[in-house]
């Protein structure tokens, strides 16, 4: 009986490790060709659909309406502001420039821990794409 026990539990074992080596497989193959997409430069309404898919997914969209406060300013008085000042949203989600819409020290600290959070990952091409989207935002 502990004979048969083993040999199950052998079996099992076996069949659990190649059914999580094909997953891997499986998974490689589906990442490659979205990395590979990620990697290629993005160009109009497609860098638009990415901007508005990564404000999601950054979950920007919670603080940042297009037209209505919630907690940080409208997507469209953001906007507004960076227009009028000639400045670039790109540059202040680097990092590399102070928050010229929301001044408040609170807001801002909460925005800086928000940008460290969600968008320090992002790529060049990616920040790009977030400004794109509020810029075309109706």
């Amino acid at each position: 009986m502990k004979k048969i026990l083993f040999v199950f539990t052998i079996f099992s074992l076996a069949i659990i490790s190649c059914g999580e080596a094909k997953k891997e497989e499986v998974k490689k193959e589906v990442e490659a060709p979205v990395e590979a997409a990620k990697e290629a430069p993005v160009a109009g309404d497609d860098m638009i659909a990415l901007g508005e898919k990564l404000f999601t997914e950054k979950t920007c969209v919670s603080c940042h309406q297009l037209d209505a406060k919630i907690v940080g300013p409208s997507i469209k008085d953001i906007v507004k502001v960076y227009d009028q000042n000639d400045a670039s949203i790109v540059e202040f989600l680097k990092g590399d420039k102070e928050a010229i819409v929301e001044t408040d020290p609170g807001q801002v600290a909460i925005m800086k821990a928000n940008l460290d959070g969600f968008v320090k990952d992002l790529k060049e091409e990616e920040l790009k794409a977030i400004a794109a989207y509020m810029k075309n935002a109706k």
